[in-house]
C-alpha cells in the first residue's frame, strides 16, 4: 500500500484566523474519488439552530459561526476560506439491488478539520444542491428531515451511541417538491468520516485495484492506524471494521433503535450510525417492527439488523480481497475467518448491555435465556420497550416499585412468572441495590426520541414556523438518562391516536 501520510497530512497554509480551520485531507486524493462540486445558493437563509457544545468540541468559535456571513456560506451562498467542495463518489447495494454508482446526490463535504482532541471530522453540507450524482433529483432537503436528523443523531450521541452530529440546521427561504410542498432547509452534518462500504464497492466494480489500495490505505491511516503495522494491514483493517459494527449494532438492538436503510452506501467504515432517514426507535416491542414506508418486505426490520450488518460487511471484505492475497482462494478463507467472528462478537456486546439493563453484575448461565424471555413476554404483552427497562431499575431497588412494570402489559400475568425469576436471579448476588439501580439507569434511558414527539415538532416547524418544540425537545433529550419531572410527558408512549406507523426517506 502507499504511504498514507501524504494523504492526510495537514497543509501548509495558515488555518488559525477561519471561522472554520478547514484542512482537506480527502480532496487531496486523486479526483476520481470525487467530483468538485460548490453548493448550490439559496433564496434567504436563516439559521434555526447552531449546536454550541458541538461547535465548541470542534474548536470554533460559535459566535463567529453565527455571523451573516456564516450563515450564507453555510447555507451555500459562498465558500468560507479554506473550503474545497466536493461531491464523494461511491456505489451500494440498495435493498439487496447494487447500483454501481450512487454518490452524494444531494451533499457537500465542505471540507474536514482537527478538533480539540485531534480528530479528524467531516463537516458537509446536506441538502446544498444537485451534484453530478444527483440522477435527476434536485439535491434538496425539506424541513422535516433535516429536523428528525438534528434531532435523532443529536438523541443517539446523548444515549452514547456512535454517530455523525449536527452542527446547525438553517432553512433556505426556497421551497421543496416531494409529495408536496414544504420548506427548504440544510443540515451542517459532521462525522470521523463519510466513507462507506460502498466507497470500496465504487473501486471495486470498477477494477480499480490502484484506487481501491489507495482508498484502503487512507483509511487505514485515518481511522485504524494500527493496522497499518499488522501483517496484512488489509485484513487488519477488515477485522476492525467488523469489530466496531458489531458493537454499533449491539447499541441499536439494546435501545430499540431502528436505522431503516441499512444499505451499503449507508453503512460507515468509522462505525458511526450515518443517513438517518426514515428510522425510527420502538414503542410497544415487537422484533418483527419496521417503520420505513420504502422497506415494504422488512429487510431491515428490527430483528433483522445484526444480520444485515454482517452482509453488508460481506461486501465490503468482497473489495478487499485483492489487497488480502494475491490467491484469490487464500483471500477469500483469510477474510471469511474474520467475517466469522462477527456473530460472536456481536452477542457478547449484546449480552454485556443486556446484563447492565437487567441490572445483573456476574456471568452466569441462563442469563440470555433469561433476556430473551422477557423479550418474548412484552412482544406477546405489547409493553413498552423503553419504559419497561427504565421502571425495571426502581423495581430492581424497591420490590413494590414492580406495579409500574406490570401496568405496561397487556396481560400482567404472563410478566409475573419472568418477574420471580429475575427477582431470585439478583438475588444470588451480593450486589448493593441502590448501586445496581444505579448501573441500570445508566443503561436505561427514561427519554428517547418517540416518534409521535418527533412528527409533533416537525408539524409545528412545517406548518407554522414554531420551533420552540424543536428546541425543547432537544433540551430534554440531552439528559436522556435523568427523570426530569418537569417533562414527564416525554418519556410516555403514544396514544392510541399518536401512534406513527410509517417513516419516510425525504429524498
Amino acid at each position: 500500500m502507499p504511504d498514507p501520510v501524504m494523504s492526510i497530512a495537514t497543509t501548509t497554509e495558515t488555518t488559525r484566523d477561519r471561522v472554520i480551520p478547514f484542512d482537506n485531507s480527502y480532496a487531496r486524493l486523486p479526483e476520481r474519488f470525487y467530483a468538485r462540486q460548490a453548493p448550490t445558493p439559496v433564496a434567504a437563509p436563516r439559521l434555526i439552530r447552531l449546536n454550541e457544545n458541538l461547535a465548541h468540541t470542534l474548536g470554533f468559535d460559535p459566535k463567529a459561526l453565527t455571523s451573516p456571513a456564516s450563515i450564507e456560506a453555510l447555507a451555500g451562498n459562498g465558500i468560507l476560506p479554506g473550503s474545497t467542495p466536493i461531491a464523494t463518489a461511491y456505489a451500494g447495494h440498495q435493498f439487496g439491488n447494487f447500483v454501481p454508482q450512487l454518490g452524494d446526490g444531494r451533499a457537500i463535504l465542505l471540507g474536514e478539520v482537527l478538533d480539540r482532541d485531534g480528530q479528524r471530522r467531516d463537516i458537509q453540507l446536506k441538502g446544498a444542491g444537485r451534484t453530478p450524482y444527483s440522477r435527476g433529483g434536485d439535491g434538496r432537503a425539506g424541513l422535516g428531515p433535516v429536523l428528525r436528523e438534528y434531532i435523532v443523531s443529536e438523541a443517539m450521541a446523548k444515549l452514547g451511541v456512535p454517530t455523525t452530529r449536527a452542527l446547525a440546521a438553517l432553512t433556505t427561504g426556497d421551497t421543496v417538491w416531494r409529495e408536496t410542498p414544504a420548506p427548504g432547509a440544510i443540515l451542517v452534518r459532521v462525522a470521523a468520516s463519510h466513507i462507506r462500504v460502498g466507497t470500496f464497492q465504487f473501486f471495486a466494480v470498477r477494477d480499480d485495484v490502484d484506487g481501491l489500495r489507495e482508498l484502503t490505505g487512507y483509511t487505514i491511516a485515518r481511522h485504524y492506524p494500527a493496522a497499518a503495522a499488522a501483517p496484512n494491514p488489509a485484513l487488519a483493517f477488515l477485522d476492525s471494521v467488523v469489530a466496531c459494527q458489531a458493537a454499533l449494532v449491539a447499541h441499536w438492538m439494546l435501545i430499540g433503535f431502528i436505522h431503516g436503510v441499512m444499505n451499503t452506501d449507508n453503512s460507515s467504515i468509522a462505525g458511526e450510525t450515518i443517513d438517518y432517514g426514515p428510522c425510527a426507535f420502538m414503542d410497544a416491542y415487537h422484533p418483527a417492527t419496521v417503520f420505513s414506508s420504502i422497506d415494504r418486505h422488512g429487510r431491515y426490520a428490527y430483528q433483522n439488523q445484526p444480520q444485515i450488518t454482517q452482509w453488508n460487511l460481506t461486501r465490503l471484505a468482497e473489495t478487499l480481497l485483492p489487497l488480502i492475497a494475491d490467491d484469490p482462494e487464500t483471500a477469500i478463507a483469510a477474510a471469511q475467518k474474520t467475517l466469522d467472528m462477527f456473530p460472536d462478537r456481536y452477542a457478547a456486546a449484546y449480552t454485556t448491555g443486556m446484563r447492565k439493563k437487567l441490572g445483573l453484575f456476574e456471568d452466569r448461565a441462563g442469563d440470555t435465556a433469561l433476556a430473551r424471555d422477557l423479550l418474548d413476554c412484552m412482544a406477546a404483552h405489547k409493553a413498552d420497550f423503553s419504559l419497561t427497562f427504565r421502571h425495571l431499575c426502581d423495581a430492581a431497588a424497591d420490590p413494590e416499585k414492580i406495579a409500574n412494570v406490570r401496568s405496561l402489559f397487556s396481560d400482567p400475568a404472563g410478566f409475573d412468572a419472568w418477574a420471580a425469576r429475575w427477582r431470585a436471579r439478583l438475588a444470588g448476588e451480593s450486589t448493593d441495590p441502590h448501586r445496581r439501580r444505579a448501573v441500570m439507569r445508566a443503561a436505561n434511558p427514561a427519554f428517547i426520541p418517540r416518534n409521535h414527539r418527533v412528527e409533533e415538532v416537525i408539524a409545528a416547524a412545517v406548518t407554522a414556523g414554531d420551533f420552540e418544540p424543536f428546541e425543547t425537545l432537544i433540551k430534554v433529550l440531552a439528559a436522556p438518562y435523568d427523570d426530569q419531572p418537569a417533562y414527564a410527558r416525554y418519556r410516555e408512549p403514544p396514544e392510541p391516536d399518536q401512534i406513527v406507523h410509517q417513516t419516510f426517506c425525504g429524498t
